[in-house]
């Protein structure tokens, strides 16, 4: 039997994006994603409780991160767990991320990166929407 290595989540960007280069020029963006689970406390009362994933996107997905997502942004990342380990100046660590295969951009633009609208007035003076120009 193969096995299966598949992960799926979705919650919201706790940093904004990094993108950075390897030394043979291929893309790579760290993304940090926190998801809401929840548990009863010993109260039995629902409470949230955050889950943290770090997410590697690699390639020109990765520079679409970077360059539309920031902070507080929702997504949806499918990929596949990935375990690393190093030894640094405090000792073994080992880490478990996720590698995506697709990051889905969630929650719409914010306010401040919304396309440009015409203003009612504008476009009728410009010829637009005038109510002479209904062909009916």
């Amino acid at each position: 039997m193969q096995n299966i290595n598949s992960v799926v989540i979705t919650g919201n960007l706790t940093r904004d994006p990094d993108l950075r280069n390897t030394n043979g020029g291929t893309s790579v963006c760290n993304l940090r994603v926190a998801v809401n689970g929840r548990r009863k406390n010993g109260n039995g009362e629902w409470v949230d409780k955050p889950n943290y994933f770090n997410v590697t996107v690699w390639g020109a997905q990765g520079e679409s991160c970077a360059e539309y997502l920031a902070k507080g942004r929702q997504v949806a990342v499918e990929g596949r767990l990935d375990f690393r380990e190093r030894d640094t100046d405090d000792g073994h660590r080992e880490y478990v991320g996720i590698v995506a295969e697709t990051v889905q951009f969630l929650g719409g633009a914010p306010k401040d990166e919304a396309p440009d609208e015409v203003e009612p007035e504008q476009a009728e003076e410009a010829g637009e929407g005038g109510e002479d120009d209904i062909p009916f």
